[in-house]
């Protein structure tokens, strides 16, 4: 006679139920190749000490893994892969004192992205390549920044990263040339190569990265010319090559470059005069372009850009007077005109610019009736420096506004020289008292005369 087996009851089915997908779950993590994880757990025990990565993380792309600095995506063999990883900055991985580049970020495959910030401070290291290089590197963005102990030349092999889009090799101590094969990086996107130690010239095959939107080679020891190839970058929207030691006038290409909008040329060698067509650059606000030997009249052009918001020009011997055209400039915010050879009278207009929050026209040879009225001169304060021009001088009705402005009042004897003569249209705006007072001692004067000679 057989025996009837007796039915599970409700409560063990359900717990049947919840178990089993949870087995199920566990069986099916995938991990990413073992030999990416030795790769990835080989670089974090050279870079941080913060944790045991190998047995606090031992599958780092695992869903809900708490790894800091890390990020996966899963690859088209259905496999999770190390895309980003970030050191340096909190909430990342520290990095130890001991710590030196790793060349393995270069054997992972699906790497996209990494950063390196304030990492090698201790002892010294160079950027270096493993033997055995992946033939299609995946890297996208790899940055390099403020990191003291960083050091040597940018190495040629870089170029073998032509996925690569954005470099970063910043605020480090790397020197000697600019590699030329750097340039033939046609994905490249931006470019950050400032504050180190480079020499050399700008190589001509910068003209090859046309899709450049960043271009930023300052704080360097860089001579020679701006090569004219630059004009081939027609995509470029930030230019500083400030602080180096380039020679040579600005290129007249440069026109071509209709979306640039911010140029940094300060503290270089250049001189001369500017590109006839530099008025063509209506994407341009900013134009920082101090300390050069320009010796040169001021740009009338650039008072044709509509949307120019700063220019310092200052320390660079411009001659001649102030462009009018600069008065019509509505976006304006900043002009710095300071330490020239400047002549003549300033144009009035400027008080009518309503974004204008600083005016710095000290040191010249400007001469007249300061033509600003008070509101503007209020409204600019201790942001408005006219100070070391001697044939300047404001309307006794602002007489208040002398110290800011470092200028003396129409008709009174002052530190700074002379008083200037003061035009028929310059006394009808604005200096009908200090002339009546002028006239007044005249007659007084020569009715002394005339009674002693009775």
């Amino acid at each position: 006679m057989k025996t009837k087996r007796a039915l599970p009851s409700p409560t063990s089915l359900l717990l049947h139920l919840l178990i089993t997908p949870l087995f199920l779950c566990e069986a099916n993590t995938v991990s990413m190749p073992p030999s990416e994880s030795e790769t990835l757990f080989t670089i974090m025990d050279s870079m941080s000490s913060d944790q045991q990565w190998r047995r606090s993380h031992p599958n780092p792309c695992a869903p809900g893994s708490s790894w800091p600095g890390i990020e996966c995506k899963t690859g088209p063999d259905r496999l999770p892969h190390v895309s980003r990883l970030d050191f340096g900055s909190a909430p990342n991985p520290s990095c130890k004192s001991s710590a030196s580049f790793p060349h393995l970020i270069f054997s992972l495959p699906f790497l996209q992205s990494v950063f390196f910030f304030n990492c090698f401070t201790h002892l010294p290291t160079t950027i270096i390549f493993p033997i055995k290089l992946l033939t299609n590197s995946s890297l996208q963005q790899l940055s390099l920044r403020s990191n003291p102990s960083l050091s040597g030349q940018i190495p040629p092999l870089i170029s073998s990263l032509t996925s690569l889009q954005i470099l970063t090799l910043s605020q480090n101590k790397l020197t000697g040339a600019i590699p030329p094969v750097l340039f033939s990086l046609k994905n490249l996107l931006h470019l950050d190569l400032s504050y180190n130690k480079l020499t050399g010239t700008i190589p001509l095959q910068l003209g090859s990265l046309n899709s450049l939107l960043g271009l930023d080679l300052s704080y360097n020891s860089l001579t020679g010319l701006i090569p004219h190839t630059i004009s081939q970058l027609g995509t470029l929207q930030k230019l500083d090559l400030s602080s180096n030691a380039l020679s040579g006038a600005i290129p007249q290409g440069l026109e071509k470059l209709r979306s640039l909008s911010f140029i940094a040329l300060s503290n270089n060698r250049l001189r001369g005069a500017f590109p006839k067509g530099i008025s063509k650059l209506e994407s341009l606000q900013y134009f920082i372009m101090d300390n050069n030997p320009m010796h040169a009249p001021l740009p009338v052009e650039l008072g044709l850009l509509p949307k120019l918001q700063e220019i310092q020009l200052e320390n660079s011997g411009y001659s001649g007077v102030i462009p009018e055209s600069y008065t019509r400039l509505m976006n304006l915010s900043s002009l710095s005109l300071a330490n020239n050879k400047l002549t003549g009278e300033i144009p009035s207009g400027f008080d009518s610019l309503p974004h204008v929050f600083h005016l710095n026209l000290s040191r010249n040879s400007l001469i007249g009736v300061v033509p600003f009225d008070s509101s503007f001169l209020r409204r600019l304060g201790k942001n408005l420096d006219l100070s070391g021009n001697r044939g300047l001088c404001l309307n006794p009705e602002d007489e208040f506004s002398v110290v800011k402005t470092g200028v003396g009042v129409c008709g009174r004897n002052v530190t700074s020289g002379p008083s200037p003569k003061i035009s028929q249209a310059s006394t009808s705006r604005c200096c009908y008292g200090s002339c009546f007072l002028s006239n007044a001692l005249f007659q007084v004067v020569l009715f002394l005369g005339l009674r002693h000679h009775r």
